[in-house]
């Protein structure tokens, strides 16, 4: 049982949100909050897989709660205006974002993604919210790829391009779970959370070029 809680301000959104979840037999919406303070206040109480996060709320916003959050995955909510805190929000820790309209079942999909230990955001989706608002985040110092070895570095830009761990073990023609081993090495490397994390590296660090064509 996946256990997921709401955490929106419009108490008709966790509604909707509540209602499809409650139908899925492998779902349980164990908590629900109106701000990201009283969000953190329940996760030291309840247990919790998946935070589904809304990004603007009074008190709290989602970037920040997302930052104080460990242990449970989170899944931004954003609408298409609000794309450049979405991004933020994954540089803090976010496994990934979903529109606020999102089809039921690629909620139900993205948070069983998430628990399972994926990240939801399509990396070529994310590239194109990375082109739009790169300019406007502050420059941070990256960790170096050259710690990476040449099959890791090769792990990464195949990630940064979109390309799933089965799509990846096909090019490489090894198997998904050394590919997996691979990737768990970058993330460790790098000092990255997850794949998500990994396009936002690559494009940083100008793996990834505004083209969107990787690098060496």
């Amino acid at each position: 049982m996946i256990r997921v809680m709401l955490v929106d301000d419009q108490e008709l959104l966790r509604a909707g949100f509540r209602m499809v979840l409650g139908a899925q037999p492998d779902v349980d919406v164990v908590a629900e909050a109106a701000d990201g303070v009283t969000a953190l206040e329940l996760l030291d109480r309840v247990e919790v897989d998946v935070v589904l996060m809304d990004v603007r709320m009074p008190r709290m916003d989602g970037v920040e709660a997302t930052r104080r959050i460990d242990g449970p995955k989170v899944l931004i909510l954003t609408t298409f205006d609000l794309d450049e805190y979405a991004l933020a929000a994954i540089k803090a820790g976010a496994a990934g974002f979903l529109l606020k309209d999102v089809p039921p079942a690629d909620l139900v999909n993205a948070i069983r993604q998430v628990h399972a230990g994926d990240a939801v955001v399509s990396p070529r989706t994310l590239r194109r919210m990375l082109d739009r608002f790169a300019a406007q985040l502050p420059v941070e110092e990256l960790p170096a790829a050259t710690e990476l070895t040449p099959r890791e570095r090769e792990v990464l830009l195949m990630v940064a391009r979109g390309l799933s761990n089965m799509e990846i073990a096909g090019r490489l023609e090894v198997a998904e779970a050394t590919v997996k081993t691979h990737l768990g090495r970058v993330l460790a490397k790098l000092g990255l959370r997850d794949r998500a994390q990994v396009v936002v590296y690559a494009y940083e660090a100008g793996l990834v070029v505004p083209s969107h064509r990787p690098k060496g």
